[in-house]
C-alpha cells in the first residue's frame, strides 16, 4: 500500500518450513518517487495484494543515480513496523548506519581477546565467534509485540522475544558459549521457550517465526534450560521451567510413548529409532540435574533411571548401538556405515557416528563396551577406519569425515573429549587440533558441514580457546589443545577469565 510518495507499507505470509509465516514491514525512500505500477493479481488505487506481488518505483533523473531505501519489519503488525521506522533516528546516513552495526559487532566480539602470531588463526577465530552470534534472532518489534504460535498478537514485557531456535545443533557448543557472552540474552532466550510453553503446553523443538517446526529430534530446549539454572542465569520462574520440562517428557510425541513404557522405541514402528532413544536419555538425565537442585528427589531417580536407556539400544555382540524391533530383536542386516536418510534407524547418521552419544555417562558406555582400554581402542578406530559411508540413501548430512568421525554434523562433536574420561587426554588434544587444522579454514569453503545457526562456528571458537563443554549442562568445561598464547574472556560480572600458553605452537599442541 502507497501511502504518499516516499512510503510504501505491507506485508508477506508465506507458508514453508515453517506453515505460518508473517512479516509485516514500512518502507521509506530517501527521495520521492514519481510514479509506480504493481504486477498484483488484486491492484485497487494505492493498494495491491496477490500471490508473487511486485511492485516498481519511478525516479526523476534529477533524483540523482543513488535511492537510499530503509526498511523496518514486525511479525505482529504495520503498525509496529510503522513505529520502529519512524524511531529511527539517523535519517537516510547510510555510514551512520553502517557504524552503529560496526559497534554492535565490535561490542560482542571484544569480549574475547586472543594474541596469536598467526594472522589467519584470528580470522578463523573471529569468524566463528561472528557466525556464532547471528542466531537466535530478535523476533519482538519496537513495541515488544510479535506473531504467538496461534496466529494471535502477543507482547514480550520486560525482555526480548528471540526466534530461530535450532536447538538439536545448539544445545551443543553454542547456547553454552551464550553462558559465558551473553548472559542477559540467554534469560531471554528462556523466557522465549517458556513463552511457547504457555501457548502450546510444550517446549520447542526448533522453533521458527513463531511456529513449532518439529525439525529434527529430542526435547532440547532442556539442557538449555538446565544450563541457566545450575548456572543462576536469569529471573525467569524456575518451578515453571521445571514444569515445562516434564511436560515434554511425557508427551507422546516422536515414539516417547514406547521409550517411557518399555525403554526403547521399536524400529518397526517409529523412525531414526536409535538416535530418538539416545537423545532423550540425554534430556532425562538434564531434568534430573534440576530435579536435584530443586531438591524433587523422588523426580531424580525416575529420570536419571530414565537416562540409563541408552543401555537398551547396545548390542554387545557387535559393539555398537543399532535398532530393535518390538520384539526385541535387532534389526538386520547391520553395517555400523550404513546410513539411510530420515527413514533408518538413525538421525543424519550411521551407527559409527551415533554408538557415542552419552555424553552424561561415558564411563557406563565404557563397561558396555568392556572397559576403558577397549572403548579408547574403539575410539581411536572411528578416526582409521575407510570413510565411505554405505547406502542408496545415505544421509547428506555427513560429512567432514576423518574416518567415519563425521564432524560436519553434530552427533559426534563431543566424542574427541571422551579420551579425557578414559585417562588418555593427549589422545583428546591431537584430536582436537586436527579438527581445527583440517576442518576450519579462512577460505570460503572454511566449513566442512552446515554451520547450522552458529553450532559449527561455536564449536571452534571453545576449542580455539583449549575448551569445551562436552556435558553441556554438566559446568564442567574440558581441557583441549589451545590455538592462542593469550585468551581474554570478558565476562558480564567485570571479571576477566585469562587463558594462558605460552609456548603453544602449530607443533607443541599438547598441555603437559
Amino acid at each position: 500500500k502507497v501511502i504518499d510518495n516516499s512510503l510504501i507499507v505491507g506485508y508477506r505470509f508465506s507458508k514453508g518450513w515453517a506453515p505460518c509465516q508473517k512479516v509485516f514491514f514500512a518502507a521509506r525512500f530517501s527521495k520521492p518517487f514519481s510514479g509506480f505500477q504493481t504486477f498484483c493479481s488484486d491492484t485497487k488505487g494505492k493498494e495491491s495484494k496477490g500471490v508473487f506481488s511486485k511492485g516498481v518505483f519511478s525516479f526523476d533523473e534529477k533524483s540523482g543515480n543513488q535511492i537510499i531505501v530503509k526498511v523496518a519489519t514486525s511479525s505482529a503488525s504495520i503498525d509496529g513496523a510503522l513505529k520502529t521506522l519512524n524511531a529511527d533516528v539517523n535519517g537516510f546516513d547510510f555510514n551512520k548506519v553502517s557504524a552503529k552495526a560496526d559497534a554492535a559487532w565490535n561490542h560482542e566480539l571484544s569480549k574475547f581477546s586472543v594474541e596469536t602470531p598467526d594472522k589467519d588463526q584470528k580470522t578463523i577465530f573471529y569468524t566463528a565467534l561472528y557466525h556464532s552470534f547471528i542466531a537466535p534472532s530478535t523476533y519482538s518489534d519496537i513495541q515488544g509485540e510479535y506473531k504467538g504460535y496461534n496466529n494471535t498478537t502477543k507482547k514480550a514485557v520486560g525482555y526480548t522475544k528471540y526466534t530461530i531456535l535450532s536447538l538439536w545443533d545448539t544445545f551443543r557448543a553454542l547456547n553454552p558459549l551464550l553462558t559465558i557472552s551473553n548472559p542477559l540474552m540467554v534469560n531471554d532466550l528462556v523466557k522465549s521457550m517458556l513463552d511457547q510453553y504457555e501457548e502450546t503446553g510444550l517446549l520447542p523443538v526448533w522453533e521458527l517465526t513463531g511456529n513449532e517446526t518439529n525439525c529434527m529430534i529430542g526435547y532440547h530446549a532442556i539442557p538449555v534450560i538446565t544450563d541457566a539454572i545450575l548456572k543462576g542465569i536469569g529471573d525467569f520462574d524456575r518451578e515453571t521451567a521445571y514444569k515445562a520440562m516434564i511436560a515434554s517428557s511425557m508427551s507422546d510425541q516422536r515414539g516417547l510413548k514406547y521409550y517411557r513404557e518399555i525403554g526403547y522405541i521399536p524400529a518397526d514402528k517409529e523412525t531414526e529409532s536409535a538416535s530418538k532413544v539416545l537423545e532423550y536419555c540425554y534430556d532425562d538425565y538434564c531434568i534430573a540435574q534440576v530435579a536435584k537442585f530443586l531438591g524433587k528427589e523422588n523426580d531424580y531417580q525416575t529420570y536419571m533411571k530414565r537416562s540409563q536407556n541408552y543401555r537398551n539400544q547396545f548390542d554387545t555382540s557387535v559393539g555398537f548401538m543399532r535398532g530393535r524391533n518390538s520384539d526385541g530383536s535387532w534389526v538386520t542386516p547391520f553395517d555400523p556405515a550404513y546410513s539411510k536418510h530420515e527413514t533408518g534407524v538413525f538421525t543424519e547418521g550411521n551407527a559409527w557416528q551415533w554408538t557415542w552419544f552419552v555424553p552424561h555417562d561415558i564411563l557406563g558406555l565404557a563397561n558396555l563396551m568392556g572397559g576403558k582400554e577397549k572403548m579408547i581402542s574403539k575410539l581411536d578406530q572411528l578416526f582409521l577406519e575407510s570413510s565411505v559411508i554405505k547406502g542408496e540413501n545415505s544421509s547428506p548430512d555427513i560429512s567432514g569425515l576423518i574416518g567415519q568421525y563425521a564432524h560436519g554434523n553434530e552427533p559426534v562433536h563431543h566424542v574427541i573429549y571422551m579420551f579425557n574420561a578414559l585417562g588418555a587426554p593427549w589422545k583428546t588434544q591431537e584430536k582436537a587440533d586436527m579438527v581445527m587444522k583440517t576442518l576450519y579454514t579462512s577460505k570460503p569453503d572454511g566449513l566442512c558441514g552446515n554451520d547450522d545457526c552458529g553450532q559449527m562456528s561455536a564449536w571452534y571458537a571453545f576449542n580455539a580457546m583449549g575448551l569445551y563443554p562436552a556435558n553441556a549442562v554438566s559446568g564442567r568445561y574440558e581441557l583441549g589443545s589451545p590455538r592462542f598464547t593469550k585468551t581474554e574472556i570478558k565476562l558480564a560480572n567485570g571479571k576477566v577469565f585469562r587463558i594462558m600458553a605460552p609456548g603453544v605452537s602449530k607443533t607443541n599442541i599438547y598441555i603437559q
